[in-house]
């Protein structure tokens, strides 16, 4: 690996976790969506910028050109002796409506950092960190008086969150036969959910009272996949992908602390802390996921995939952190999410017309979170576009896609949410132990 690319693969994996690092304390939004009030939030699973502008497909996605991490199976798909590194950010543009109440919002973050390298022969394998679930959410409510008293005026409700779990992953895959691709994967989950809740008062001599619930989580699980390559004619290959991912139960702390404040005078009125391993008894559920792809060389890919996955035993309905004693009554239930995506590229080696040399995107995806309001699922649906620039030699590229999509409904009480998602990625490629000959 050359010395300029080893310097700004240093510097930049410095910049990306020191910044995921802050995230982590700061209290900033990753993510926002009333949705997110509930559980652990808003669960991230569309992979990398690549998948994400073809609706988030993967799972049977073999591309020398970009490291998936959607099948731990696909990274053994590289050019021998190849390193490939990938470095996003996504943000959101989002607009709530709920009855004749409407709201935006907009956020802006880092998505993933991650790098893969050859091991030996027909072996691969890859390090990476992006997020598992994102919470975000601000309400403020007034109301006149509530009392009754004719003397406390206004009384201000306002309930916020934020906070991320974040996923730390090494996998490993090797090639059989040529066709046949096996991985493995050990994820390490770890992050702090932030819930407040605030009572504040205009008459200066009522105290004004604040609510906090901190959970602190980790767990750590296993994820497997496999992709099998079948040559059908015609300079084409079909590939099977499969990925099943542990449950796993959740450790950790969830606090609670109820303090009074006037002026710079603060009270704590009740303060507990729960350690969750082996109380609780919360786990995070398993997931299986299937994809079929037909490929076309390089020139280019159509991709199904089907995920599903069972929160129903999970035991986040009862904790209230997670269940949030809501309007609405919130129970686990099987999440499920099919995608469809495809990638374009006219000539990859087009010396005269570079639009011709850009890779163009798009892809659909539909399905059901984790949990349902009032026996009602939350659905969501969109629309993803997007395209991938080359840059310099080899592989290297710049991505950008956009995602376009709804989730949940305006019935029943409950809150529409549209959204237009923006995502950026930089795929780096380069050659480790290349000796260079002189005559």
């Amino acid at each position: 690996m050359s010395l300029r690319w080893r310097n700004s693969l240093a510097t930049l994996a410095a910049a990306v976790f020191t910044a995921v690092s802050a995230l982590a304390q700061n209290g900033t939004f990753n993510d926002y969506s009333p949705y997110s009030v509930y559980g652990i939030g808003q669960l991230h699973d569309k992979g990398t910028a690549f998948n994400e502008s073809m609706g988030g497909v993967g799972i049977a996605t073999r591309t020398r050109r970009y490291v998936n991490i959607l099948n731990p199976a696909s990274i053994t798909a590289r050019d021998s002796l190849s390193f490939m590194a990938d470095f996003g950010l996504n943000g959101k543009a989002s607009y709530y409506t709920q009855g004749d109440l409407h709201s935006a919002n907009n956020i802006m973050n880092i998505n993933d950092f991650v790098i893969s390298f050859p091991i030996y022969r027909r072996s691969a394998m890859m390090i990476g960190i992006t997020p598992y679930s994102n919470v975000g959410y601000n309400f403020t409510y007034v109301e006149n008086d509530p009392m009754k008293v004719g003397k406390m005026g206004n009384q201000g409700y306002t309930v916020s969150g934020s906070g991320s779990i974040y996923q730390i992953f090494a996998g490993g895959a090797v090639t059989l036969w040529n066709r046949l691709s096996l991985g493995a994967e050990y994820i390490l989950y770890f992050g702090t959910i932030n819930r407040d809740l605030s009572l504040t008062f205009v008459d200066e001599t009522v105290r004004d009272i604040s609510t906090g619930h901190v959970e602190q989580l980790r767990s750590h699980t296993g994820k497997f996949g496999l992709q099998y390559e079948q040559p059908v004619g015609g300079g084409k290959t079909l590939t099977l992908g499969a990925t099943y991912k542990l449950s796993t139960p959740v450790g950790g702390y969830s606090t609670d602390e109820t303090y009074a404040s006037m002026e710079s005078i603060v009270d704590t009125i009740s303060f507990s802390s729960v350690h969750l391993t082996g109380t609780d008894k919360l786990k995070f559920a398993s997931e299986i996921g299937i994809g079929l792809s037909l490929r076309a060389g390089e020139r280019w890919l159509a991709e199904v995939d089907y995920t599903r996955s069972d929160w129903t035993g999970s035991g986040f309905d009862n904790v209230s952190g997670f269940r949030n004693n809501s309007a609405f009554k919130f129970s686990s239930s099987v999440a499920q999410m099919v995608r469809a995506g495809f990638a374009f590229t006219p000539n990859r080696n087009d010396i005269r017309y570079f639009y011709r040399r850009i890779t163009y995107r798009g892809g659909l995806y539909c399905g059901e979170t984790y949990f349902k309001l009032d026996n009602n699922p939350v659905t969501s649906y969109g629309l993803t576009l997007g395209a991938t620039i080359p840059v310099s030699r080899g592989y290297n590229g710049v991505t950008f896609g956009l995602d376009i999509g709804k989730r949940g409904t305006a019935k029943n009480g409950m809150v529409r949410e549209n959204y237009i998602g923006f995502n950026f990625g930089v795929n780096i490629f380069d050659i480790w132990f290349q000796k260079s000959q002189y005559k």
